[in-house]
């Protein structure tokens, strides 16, 4: 098992250069505090996150760390192009040591494909596509483009990745047939926090029967996100969410523009954190460990992902952050079974 935390930037109401400054700071305090890796996720033109670009991020954060792992939760496929998202994948690959860890996602139909010009096709039609010239991006010493979306002449990249086969890629999956790539190409699966234990663990199964299929990848090691807030006692921690959660959810889930004014229901603010708070560990720290251990075992994933902003302030974020890694995985990790 591995344990991180997940960033998105959120903003309660305070100036976004601040709320991207805290997540900043948290990676060098997850480190501190004995997590393994901290991801961080992309957002553009709305305040449900603020980082436009989680491999820039990513860059800096690893820059001002020694230990942990950094990852995109996730850079979105659909509006880079994979070529150069690989170029910059095998950069921080071969600068950080092999600490940097590439997730992609599909995204969603939103107006970042009008304004950064790939078009609706690269969300609904060309993921794919994308995906396979991504990964070969990270392993060949050149590659060309033969469509159908993307075509161009054969081209040398540099520099050659560190790590090998490549920088391990992880794929947000939050439907069966993204979850049919991911498991056709054997790449691990990155999901979300809306999804319950049973979701996931449907998910998972899905996925393994997909790679079955396919013939039989070797198991993937997926990674489950969660919110996580500590406080004196279940009741507390819940009440300090409720109140803090639709601060930063009702600006931020109304910026999701579609990208052609298709009709789109946005979730309620206020049922979105009750679920968060419900399927979550949020509570004292024995809470915590008891619901991190029940949604390990129940999921099988290999890694849980903390998201640590719902306290709604920079001082929450940063003693969560030390409550978990003082008083939470001490205790996962004595849990974890030896291998054999």
């Amino acid at each position: 098992m591995e344990f991180g935390i997940f960033l998105l930037g959120a903003v309660f109401g305070d100036d976004p250069g601040a709320a991207l400054q805290t997540a900043a700071d948290a990676v060098r305090y997850a480190e501190h505090a004995g997590f393994d890796e901290a991801w961080i996720a992309e957002h553009h033109f709305m305040s449900y996150g603020t980082c436009p670009s989680a491999i820039t991020f990513a860059g800096h954060a690893l820059g001002a760390t020694s230990r942990i792992t950094v990852g995109t939760a996730v850079s979105v496929l659909s509006t880079v192009h994979p070529v150069a998202l690989a170029e910059q994948t095998r950069m921080l690959d071969r600068l950080s040591g092999g600490r940097f860890a590439l997730g992609v996602g599909r995204g969603g139909p939103w107006v970042d494909l009008e304004v950064f010009g790939t078009g609706v096709e690269a969300y609904e039609q060309h993921f794919a596509e994308r995906l396979d010239l991504l990964l070969t991006s990270l392993t060949d010493d050149h590659v060309r483009g033969d469509g159908p979306s993307l075509t161009f002449r054969e081209v040398p990249l540099t520099p050659p990745a560190l790590t090998r086969p490549h920088p391990p890629v992880t794929v947000a999956c939050t439907s069966a047939d993204t979850a049919t790539l991911a498991a056709e190409r054997g790449l691990p699966m990155l999901l979300g926090m809306h999804a319950s234990d049973d979701d996931k663990a449907r998910t998972i199964a899905a996925y393994d029967r997909a790679a079955a299929r396919a013939g039989g990848a070797l198991p993937a090691r997926h990674t489950s996100t969660v919110v996580a807030h500590v406080g004196a006692d279940r009741a507390s921690a819940v009440d300090e969410l409720r109140s803090s959660l639709p601060r930063w959810l009702t600006p931020g889930l109304a910026g999701y523009i579609p990208v052609d004014d298709r009709p789109r229901t946005p979730r309620d603010p206020m049922a979105y954190a009750e679920l968060l708070c419900d399927l979550h560990p949020v509570g004292d720290p024995a809470y915590c460990i008891d619901r991190l251990r029940t949604g390990i075992a129940a999921t099988g994933a290999d890694r849980v992902l903390m998201l640590v902003e719902g306290g709604g302030s920079r001082e929450r974020t940063l003693a969560t952050i030390e409550r978990l890694g003082a008083e939470v995985l001490p205790a996962l990790r004595e849990s974890r079974p030896n291998p054999t």
